[in-house]
């Protein structure tokens, strides 16, 4: 197992924090943890003005408290039916085409609500209002599907709270739902959380070498694949987030690779209910501008106005995506190598 990627030296906190439970769960944890209070936790001015170049401390070494105010769920209809209101917010890993640091512009290290009993209470509340899922759709035949993880990656957080375990168990409890989250890391305590698959992990791959250099951080791809069956055994569903799909010379040769890989490795149960995502690279110019002060190699892949076009994103944003009429012959390329080699693995969407 790859060890953990913290070193936890400081905790900013809110003020409400130490009137949870949990948050006095969490402070228990780190007990050397120097204690930092803070107003918000979205305005923490030494992370977010902290030097780009020293990009990796923050997500080694601090952690976040703080209190969820706003619980709406936005309806989605791509990795799941609805995104629920986060229990955390950044990760302790560091992917150079990371969407949350593309939209903060700063590491973001770790965040953990530590109200998550409203959080749960809000989600079941939300999935009785649904009622029974009547007509089918990609992301599931018969579930309301939640993503629980939109901003950061659960399978960390778990060894920082019991939120991940508290919401598995409370899908647990959902006949009508699944929650679900993406992941790059492995945590074998999830092996443990007995969920009953009501709860959808999407283990995200790419090509070891492409891994390497823009999953920083973040468990060898050896390791997640060898975690998918033990994952299904322990009752989750588990489908495969291929993301992002980033172009260089050779690009068909390593992912089908890794599709043979992937075949030669995963049990015929797995492949049965296998299901995947297909997400092609979004960069933008604020999140090359911060790689440049940390990782510049990374962006020899990353940025390349050769083939992108900038695009207005739902939120306003302006990013950059491959070209319009390139990226759909690409992405059918991609497709049909995955149809020879796993022809079982149901592509949910592509985009």
């Amino acid at each position: 197992m790859t060890p953990l990627p913290l070193d936890i030296a400081r905790i900013y906190l809110e003020p409400a924090v130490d009137a949870h439970t949990r948050g006095r769960d969490i402070l228990a944890r780190f007990p050397h943890a120097e204690r930092i209070p803070v107003a918000s936790h979205w305005r923490i001015p030494e992370l977010r003005d902290a030097d780009p170049g020293d990009y990796l401390a923050a997500k080694r070494q601090a952690l976040v408290l703080g209190v969820k105010k706003g619980l709406t769920f936005r309806p989605n209809g791509r990795s799941a039916d609805f995104i629920a209101p986060s229990s955390s917010n950044g990760c302790a890993m560091a992917c150079a085409y990371c969407y949350v640091a593309r939209r903060k512009g700063h590491a973001n290290p770790i965040t953990v609500f530590v109200n998550i009993d409203a959080l749960a209470a809000a989600t079941a509340r939300h999935v009785a209002r649904q009622g029974p899922k009547t007509v089918p759709n990609q992301v599931d035949p018969h579930a309301w599907v939640y993503d629980l993880g939109e901003n950061g990656d659960l399978s960390v957080d778990a060894a920082v709270s019991d939120n991940v375990r508290d919401l598995v168990g409370l899908f647990r409890t959902l006949p009508t739902a699944k929650g679900s989250f993406a992941t790059k890391w492995v945590n074998p305590d999830l092996l443990g959380y007995d969920p009953q698959n009501r709860t959808r992990i999407r283990m995200s791959l790419m090509p070891p070498d492409l891994a390497r250099l823009l999953d920083v951080r973040t468990a060898p791809v050896a390791d997640r694949i060898a975690a998918i069956p033990e994952l299904h055994r322990a009752s989750y569903e588990v489908h495969l987030n291929f993301s992002p799909v980033v172009l260089r010379e050779g690009w068909e040769a390593e992912w089908g690779a890794l599709f043979g890989e992937l075949d030669d490795v995963l049990p015929a149960a797995v492949k049965d209910q296998l299901a995947a995502e297909i997400i092609m690279l979004t960069h933008n110019r604020d999140l090359h501008e911060l790689n440049l002060a940390w990782h510049p190699k990374a962006e020899e892949l990353l940025w390349r106005p050769d083939l992108q076009e900038e695009k207005l994103s739902e939120s306003g944003a302006v990013n950059l995506r491959y070209r319009t009429g390139w990226k759909g012959q690409w992405l059918r390329r991609f497709r049909d190598l995955l149809a020879v080699r796993m022809p079982y693995c149901q592509v949910r969407y592509a985009f």
